[in-house]
């Protein structure tokens, strides 16, 4: 809030976290947003902008039901009503908004914030294998109501899809640091399946 020039907010700060401590969520909770501000303090002097990307982080899962397509929009949502009742800029908004939704696909970037956002929230599939072995079993555990046959399926085609990426990260620290043990970690997460 301070970086953004904003009073302190305990309400909404209670009810992110509120959110990322439902009891359905097993990856996508407060040990993934920690995880996140972990890696954004390692990489804050890359960004354009670092107080739009903490706060997009914040955001960006805020709103997590597996069984919702619309869970980046709706989150975006939320963090546009907040920035909006705070008298944020709308090109800051606009920003934050879109760091949010470039979540979804993990596609395509415009701006070196997004890529930086896209890849701090990939570094999971990076991380040492004990990690991503927990990380594996978190995300099965949020879609534990899809029968096993169908959540492999599922499963094998989203990692195949990041595998078959020529880069899986978009800047240079990521890639450098996280890039080979991604490629081994889906690579032996696909055999898994």
């Amino acid at each position: 809030m301070a970086t953004m020039g904003l009073p302190d907010d305990e309400e909404t700060f209670a009810s992110l976290v509120a959110a990322y401590a439902q009891s359905h969520r097993h990856y996508h909770n407060a040990d993934h947003i920690a995880a996140c501000f972990k890696h954004l303090d390692i990489v804050s002097k890359l960004a354009d902008k670092p107080a739009e990307i903490e706060i997009a982080l914040w955001f960006h899962d805020a709103v997590y039901d597996p069984f919702s397509a619309s869970n980046e929009r709706d989150s975006a949502d939320w963090a546009r009503k907040f920035l909006q009742d705070n008298a944020i800029a709308a090109d800051q908004i606009s920003r934050v908004e879109k760091l949010i939704m470039v979540t979804a696909g993990h596609g395509a970037a415009s701006s070196g914030d997004e890529k930086l956002m896209i890849d701090i929230d990939l570094s999971i599939l990076g991380e040492c294998p004990e990690v991503y072995d927990r990380f594996e079993i978190a995300i099965r555990k949020e879609y534990s109501h899809v029968p096993q046959s169908l959540f492999r399926r599922k499963r094998k085609e989203i990692l195949s899809d990041f595998l078959a990426r020529g880069q899986l990260y978009r800047t240079q620290y990521f890639i450098d640091n996280f890039q080979t043990q991604a490629r081994i970690n889906l690579t032996n997460a696909i055999d898994a399946l």
